[in-house]
């Protein structure tokens, strides 16, 4: 079964605009099946103000044939050796709602035994223009439910223009994911996402979309001066 990544580092910004309008082709890396090279953005905040976009911020969701090669692109390879620099956690696939072109995704469901266990959970979507404002209206409701639940150990979004869009969030059990997803949670106006998704099925904001939830299985590096994001896991 292939393994996914998902990458976070701080460059400046002369290598964070490289990354984004040079970002390597498969072919160009062993191993690579896909990846989505995309600027890092707060969840919740205004679409307009300097605190959302972090420009210097990257965010690679890549999929890959196994872990060998993952190791030989982080010591290897030109982005690798940068994205070594930062945080990265490996994962295994769960399961699926949607889908996304390019990544290869099984349609199988792989849950968990114990509902206690920490999972990841990554959205990505590639917009429809008209539909972004409305997107925006039931969305950012959303993102501030997932970034200020006190299920979340990191929880950010990530956007690469024009128009591909994604969300990243590790919680601390597969429980109280699923009791945020179904309004369940014990926060204020838990039911926010449930909302969000009849609005979506009444009329859809994307092209492309899909969420993804995974089990993680290794955490490497630090982000913002943290380690052990990831309850419970072997770290590095």
């Amino acid at each position: 079964m292939s393994v996914l990544t998902y990458h976070l580092v701080k460059t400046n910004y002369i290598s964070a605009l490289k990354i984004l309008l040079f970002p390597p082709k498969p072919r160009q890396i062993s191993g690579l099946i896909h990846a989505e090279i995309m600027t890092a953005m707060t969840l919740g905040w205004p679409i307009l103000s300097p605190s959302r976009m972090l420009i210097r911020q990257i965010a690679v969701f890549a999929q890959w044939e196994n872990e060998s090669d993952i190791e030989n692109f982080l010591t290897e390879n030109e982005l690798g050796k940068i994205l070594a620099k930062g945080w990265h956690t490996r994962l295994t696939f769960m399961r699926k709602w949607g889908k996304f072109n390019k990544f290869e995704i099984p349609d199988e469901t792989l849950e968990f035994e114990n509902p206690d266990f920490p999972v990841v959970a990554v959205t990505i979507a590639r917009m429809k223009f008209l539909e972004i404002p409305r997107f925006i209206r039931w969305g950012r409701p959303v993102e501030k439910l997932v970034r200020d639940h006190p299920a979340t150990t990191l929880s950010l979004a990530s956007i690469k223009f024009p128009n591909t869009v994604s969300t990243f969030s590790v919680w601390n059990t597969q429980k109280e994911m699923t009791n945020m997803v179904h309004g369940h949670s014990k926060v204020p106006q838990p039911e926010r996402h449930t909302n969000a998704m009849k609005e979506r099925d009444r009329k859809d904001f994307h092209f492309e979309f899909t969420t993804l939830r995974f089990k993680p299985i290794s955490e490497f590096g630090e982000w913002n001066g943290r380690r052990n994001i990831i309850p419970n896991l072997k770290q590095h």
